[in-house]
């Protein structure tokens, strides 16, 4: 994580959407995460690891995003069965 990048999930309104990321020279960058559910996830499972990262670690779902790892990510990282695909 680059020195003085924070990252944060507005509570409501129609930023609500978006996981904001504050840089330290104060740029902002802006990841719509219904774009990103709507493109990425192909279960029910990858879905909710999305939302736990967005609520539990935004700054790090951003950089999966960011980097191109999120898919990869998801795919390590949630379990599901035939009958779930």
């Amino acid at each position: 994580t680059p020195p003085g990048m924070i990252a944060r999930v507005p509570a409501w309104g129609p930023r609500a959407r978006n996981v904001e990321v504050k840089y330290s020279d104060g740029s902002m960058l802006a990841v719509d995460t219904i774009q990103v559910e709507n493109t990425i996830p192909a279960n029910r499972y990858e879905n909710r690891m999305l939302d736990y990262l967005i609520y539990n670690a935004p700054l790090e779902y951003v950089e999966l995003v960011l980097s191109g790892e999120i898919e990869g990510y998801l795919r390590e990282y949630t379990n599901y069965g035939e009958l779930d695909r």
